[in-house]
């Protein structure tokens, strides 16, 4: 297995797994994605039926990664997906709320949110191939939300590995920010930026574009950017499709809450890799750049001001860095078109606009995908009524999903919403739209009231850079 960059021209650089784990973005600007996707015929789906989550894992990675032995794999996957950490044997377990509409959880790591499904891997994933190599890294990454506690909580006393997680100062929920800014531990710095998600992933960019910078002080990302966690999302997309079906002659859908096009971009690939998904449906919230895209092919972007806070933060994006990687293929694998449209458009103009090419067709017909929108007044809607009609309490950016889900339900096709967080992470809006507060697991007793580390910055790149060259020296 070889990877290319999505603006790989002429004869591409191909480089394997573990050269890309530590790298996060191709030295073009580019991502990463496997020069071909391998293919799952019936026979392996039946064979990988009843298997555990971590052996599922293991047989669905191995297909990526052909330079960490197999047994050394099977082990790190093992010791990942246990009970002891996600709370559950299962896992990811399906929850019906009614025939054909299932939630999957996702959110039952240490962090209470989807995120910890790839990050715990990677956290173990890194120090394996730093103890290979005697090396250190140092991971300069920037969330919206859920990202940065769980890369902190994976990486936190991990050896030879320092995380820098820059977040919008002031925009993620009281809960979120307790639980990075609580960490203490030595090698971990949370820097909260003035401005939106945006402009920390334009940090994130900017430093890891800087290769001499990068190659000094072994920058690399956690970022969904990062192959190694969108590959690590995959497993759940054919664990949730096994769950719901019986036989491989049926389809399954799944309606996945994105701001980023990561968690989606996972299903693409299962997709890509023969899992029978008939549709991957977008939910986004007010900030639709993915709902405007999928409606009319023109992806434009919002700057700082143009991106609103709501109530589902999780999501308040309007960059989506990972939809380069399903525009190149959309776009049949051409790295000249997707570096001028990433490269070039987006930077100078804001925006592109495949809405009269050919290609943007397939984006339904051939790739499966849908579209749809949810704003405050749906998440409180859909909140109440999933706990009236079925007794569960769903978080705000779930809500944004089961909304959508409801949306774009096939006839005889069971459909799958992908759930984001736990409600506790979000309280304010549950208890607006409940009048109670949602469940708080013990462990997180308390924790808004714990001493906080933090430092807060302008989104200033050479600032960014000195904090990092100084905690290094």
């Amino acid at each position: 297995m070889r990877y290319i960059s999505t603006r790989a021209t002429g004869t591409p650089e191909r480089k394997r797994f573990c050269e890309i784990l530590l790298e996060g973005l191709a030295p073009d600007g580019g991502l990463y994605l496997p020069e071909t996707y391998p293919q799952v015929d019936a026979a392996t789906l039946t064979r990988w039926r009843g298997l555990a989550y971590a052996d599922l894992a293991f047989e669905i990675l191995s297909l990526f990664v052909d330079d960490i032995p197999a047994e050394d794999l099977r082990a790190l996957c093992r010791k990942t997906y246990t009970e002891e950490v996600f709370g559950t044997a299962a896992i990811v377990p399906l929850t019906r709320l009614e025939d054909g509409l299932y939630l999957e959880a996702l959110s039952n790591g240490p962090t209470l949110a989807f995120k910890d499904m790839a990050m715990q891997l990677l956290g173990n994933l890194f120090e394996y191939e730093l103890a290979r190599r005697g090396e250190e890294l140092n991971i300069f990454g920037a969330t919206s939300g859920d990202t940065g506690s769980a890369a902190e909580y994976a990486m936190r006393g991990k050896k030879g590995v320092r995380v820098f997680m820059t977040s919008p100062n002031g925009r993620m929920s009281p809960f979120q920010q307790a639980q990075m800014f609580s960490l203490l531990d030595d090698n971990i710095y949370n820097i909260a930026i003035t401005g939106v998600f945006d402009d920390c992933q334009d940090l994130v960019k900017a430093v890891s574009g800087d290769l001499e910078f990068k190659c000094k002080y072994k920058i690399g990302t956690v970022n969904s950017i990062n192959w190694a966690r969108l590959m690590a999302q995959v497993v759940y997309y054919f664990a949730g499709y096994l769950q719901a079906t019986k036989t491989n002659d049926e389809r399954v859908s799944f309606t996945v809450p994105s701001g980023n096009f990561g968690n989606v971009c996972a299903g693409h690939v299962a997709r890509m890799m023969g899992l029978p998904i008939a549709q991957l449906v977008v939910a986004t919230n007010e900030n639709d750049v993915l709902d405007e895209f999928f409606r009319t092919g023109v992806y434009r972007v919002r700057g700082t001001a143009d991106t609103h806070e709501t109530s589902s933060p999780s999501m308040d994006i309007s960059k989506a860095s990972n939809f380069e990687r399903f525009v190149f293929d959309l776009l049949g694998r051409d790295g000249v078109r997707t570096a001028d449209l990433f490269g070039s458009q987006v930077p100078r103009q804001g925006r592109f606009d495949l809405g009269a090419d050919p290609a943007f067709a397939q984006a339904a017909s051939r790739y499966g995908f849908a579209s749809g929108k949810s704003t405050h007044a749906d998440r409180l809607a859909t909140i109440r009524d999933t706990w009236q009609k079925y007794g569960v309490v769903v978080d705000t950016h779930t809500a944004d999903g089961l909304k959508v889900a409801h949306e774009h339900r096939l006839p005889g096709v069971p459909m799958l919403v992908l759930e984001t967080a736990l409600p506790i992470k979000f309280a304010a809006t549950i208890v607006e739209a409940l009048g109670r507060e949602p469940e708080r697991p013990a462990k997180f007793a308390g924790i808004e009231a714990l001493p906080k580390k933090v430092r807060v910055m302008a989104p200033d790149v050479q600032a960014i850079k000195d904090l990092i060259a100084q905690a290094c020296d």
